[in-house]
């Protein structure tokens, strides 16, 4: 995903992007293709871009271990600066480059953003019940046949009340 930016006049510019995932270095657990918009607003001294990007993902659910599939969406805004001095900055949504610089390549922050945007706590579904512990039922198609009353002896002090 390379932007020619020497030709383009100042203003707003739209670019779509579908590649596959192997051609941005992406693996498992993504499949199939990326598919990227980006909006770019070149002005005299830098340039703004807006990205958006869309990828199937296949996880196993946190909950009850069942495989799925996602659509993940990654947004970033990346600012270019042109002609300055590089500031020590922490903010890893600026980038300076020089004014003879040619194109922009945009391989590398999308997928750096599509890891990113892998949810820490996957699951199928929001309300998901996820196993029973004790029999490995999954809760999700109907309750187990488990005793609900039983405490397990180790962990009978945590639920007896002292008053």
């Amino acid at each position: 995903m390379k932007i020619k930016i020497s030709n383009l006049s100042l203003g707003e510019h739209i670019f779509d992007f579908e590649e596959k995932i192997e051609d941005i270095n992406l693996g498992e657990p993504f499949f199939g293709k990326v598919k990227t918009n980006i909006r770019l607003n070149k002005l005299h001294d830098q340039i703004i871009t807006y990205v958006n990007s869309e990828i199937n993902a296949t996880f196993e659910c946190d909950r009850c271990t069942i495989k799925f599939d996602r659509l993940i969406h990654s947004d970033y805004e990346m600012i270019y600066l042109m002609n300055e001095e590089p500031q020590d900055t922490e903010d890893i949504n600026v980038t300076y480059i020089d004014r003879e610089t040619d194109k922009l390549d945009f391989d590398n922050d999308v997928r750096e953003f599509a890891i990113l945007s892998i949810p820490m706590k996957k699951l199928c579904k929001d309300d998901c019940k996820g196993l029973c512990p004790r029999c490995g039922a999954d809760l999700n198609f109907g309750q187990c046949t488990c005793p609900k009353d039983e405490i397990d002896p180790r962990w009978e002090k945590l639920f007896t009340k002292k008053f």
